[in-house]
């Protein structure tokens, strides 16, 4: 994404799993082994991380946010609405390099604002970004997936789950 040359057909397939991972005492999340081969195999070596929630975080490949930067930029129905989750986002955000132990560091207003530090964090690869959740978020979103899960199997099951 960030680092091949146009054109070329990426194999790698994403995490099918819940990692898990800690925040360290200097805001650096080491990436799940499977976070970080898949990030490395798309040729990512730079990431944005940032919320637009107030709930998780949200780790880009960057090409991935200048995506949504685009699209923020040029809403013209939603305006305001863009307009203020692109601050927000540019508050709690920045970049980041993977560095050579695969740690990327979380931005200190956001590491704060969501809890972050020195605790479990919760990684899932989701839409070309890694959303990462505290315990808490996590605990919350277990729940509510369990909640009528045959209701929920069996409708998906009409339109074609295996």
């Amino acid at each position: 994404m960030d680092e091949k040359p146009q054109g070329t057909v990426i194999t790698a397939e994403p995490p099918r799993t819940i990692g898990q991972a800690t925040v360290d005492p200097k805001g650096r999340l080491k990436l799940p082994s499977q976070f970080l081969d898949f990030l490395r195999k798309l040729g990512v070596v730079k990431v944005y991380m940032t919320t637009v929630d107030m709930r998780s975080a949200r780790l880009y490949p960057i090409s991935e946010w200048l995506h949504n930067e685009n699209l923020l930029a040029t809403q013209s129905e939603l305006s305001e609405e863009a307009e203020e989750v692109a601050y927000l986002a540019k508050f709690y955000g920045d970049d980041s390099p993977i560095d050579e132990q695969g740690r990327v560091l979380v931005p200190q207003e956001l590491r704060r604002k969501l809890g972050l530090e020195g605790k479990p964090v919760y990684l899932d690869w989701y839409k070309g970004r890694i959303n990462v959740a505290g315990k808490e978020i996590h605990d919350e979103r277990l729940t509510r997936a369990e909640i009528n899960l045959a209701e929920k199997v069996k409708k998906l099951e009409k339109v074609g789950l295996r």
